[in-house]
């Protein structure tokens, strides 16, 4: 078998301008995620953990570690399950993993894997938080949310505006801002109030509104507000009449 990946790394030039990652399908016949790095390149499976490990035999230390505190819970006898730093430090290495998997799949715009792989670090976040006694340690974790919400809410939002559906992915921007803006207020010992993450949110929030096409209702309250400034009045009547039929036929 040959370990040399030379003229793998001289077919795919690393391009420092852009994210350089990949679908390929690997000796196994399933499909794999690879990212070029300048020293080389990271290959990752798509599903379960990137490196393809089953730690102590679960899918994840976070899978292991869940199963461990619910058998405590389960068993009032048994000490309060706690996480030692050695066990946060393996959480850490994998949620790492995670991060650079998540990274490569919104490049991919595989926006339902990104959701996945957010969603699963944001778990490890409250779990070290509930289980860990260090605080300093939860801090190395918590650190990291407004970023992973961002990109939580920028994989929803996308996928919602592929499909044209404007308001609804208004909607999940807007609660990302306030999810970082309620972390904000929790932390606010550990941190400033402007987070790279929540202005690009508020950002983006304000371009989506601003090109979004307007609703039938929208259309006819702008041309009835015309009507009236032009004392246009039999068509101001008209105007309210339909937008008074389109109100019913919503509530139907």
């Amino acid at each position: 078998m040959a370990e040399d990946i030379s003229q793998i790394l001289k077919n795919w030039p690393f391009n420092d301008q852009d994210l350089n990652v990949r679908f390929i399908e690997g000796n196994d016949g399933r499909q794999k995620i690879q990212m070029r790095l300048d020293l080389g390149l990271l290959q990752m499976e798509i599903d379960g953990r990137p490196d393809g490990k089953r730690p102590r035999n679960s899918e994840s230390y976070l899978d292991y570690f869940e199963n461990r505190a619910q058998q405590t819970l389960k068993n009032p006898e048994r000490s309060p399950f706690k996480l030692s730093a050695s066990d946060c430090f393996k959480l850490q290495q994998e949620a790492v993993q995670y991060y650079h998997r998540y990274l490569a799949l919104m490049k991919l715009q595989d926006f339902n894997r990104v959701l996945r792989d957010t969603q699963r670090n944001l778990k490890v976040f409250d779990f070290v938080e509930k289980y860990s006694d260090n605080d300093e340690v939860v801090w190395q974790f918590q650190q990291h949310r407004p970023y992973v919400i961002m990109m939580n809410v920028r994989a929803q939002a996308l996928a919602l505006l592929q499909g044209e559906q404007f308001e609804t992915a208004l909607e999940i921007i807007s609660e990302g801002i306030h999810l970082i803006e309620q972390f904000n207020e929790k932390w606010s010992e550990h941190t400033a109030p402007d987070h790279p993450e929540l202005e690009f949110l508020q950002y983006w929030h304000t371009e989506i509104a601003s090109q979004k096409p307007m609703t039938e209702k929208e259309r006819l309250n702008l041309e009835l507000q015309e009507a009236v400034d032009k004392e246009n009045y039999e068509r101001a009547a008209e105007l309210r009449d339909k937008l008074a039929s389109l109100e019913k036929a919503l509530k139907l």
